[in-house]
This record gives C-alpha cells, sequence and structure tokens, in this order.
C-alpha cells in the first residue's frame, strides 16, 4: 500500500482503472480505450490499470465492489469515482478538469 500511496500522490492526475482479468480478456475493446485515452492525455497524466484479484488488500481498502471502478486521484487526493464501462471521451474529458 505504501507505493499505492506514491502513485496517488502525483502533482498530475492519476486514472486508475481496478479491473478482473479473467473479464479483460473477453474484451479487447475496453484496452483500446485505455490507450486511447493515455495518447491523448500524454504526459498530463498517468493511466494505470490494477487488478482487483491480485491486489485485494487495496481493492478491499478502497471497497471496490463494482468492475471496472475508475477512480482519478491527484495530489493524494480522490476527485472523481465511477463504477462501469466508460467511453474514452468521457474519461480523457474527465480527466482533463484535473489538469
Amino acid at each position: 500500500m505504501a507505493k499505492f500511496g506514491e502513485l496517488i500522490s502525483s502533482d498530475i492526475p492519476v486514472l486508475i482503472d481496478f479491473y478482473v482479468e479473467w473479464e479483460e480478456e473477453n474484451s479487447d475493446d475496453f484496452h483500446s480505450v485505455l490507450r486511447d485515452v493515455a495518447a491523448a492525455l500524454g504526459d498530463k497524466a498517468k493511466v494505470i490499470k490494477i487488478d482487483i484479484e491480485k491486489n485485494e488488500v487495496l481493492a478491499n481498502a478502497l471497497r471496490i465492489k463494482g468492475n471496472p471502478t475508475f477512480i482519478i486521484y491527484k495530489d493524494g487526493e480522490m476527485k472523481w469515482r465511477q463504477s462501469g464501462t466508460q467511453d474514452a471521451n468521457t474519461l480523457i474529458n474527465l480527466v482533463q478538469q484535473y489538469v
């Protein structure tokens, strides 16, 4: 969890996708959505994926129930959170609010 604290304390927005690997395998479209988001934001933000099953302690601490769950952090503070799929433009616009 110490590494997570360092990760979210960034002064640029950090978009985190909490996912389950076995569901992601069935959805190539979603990989392209996150690639598009990362490409559009460049170095203005970080886009990170965290596997819920491999990080159960963190997922439980954050009460991650839905899959996927997206959270935007900036300066260590949660700015936005939502469960369910999102399109690239929505995610890009949300993150840009915190750039």
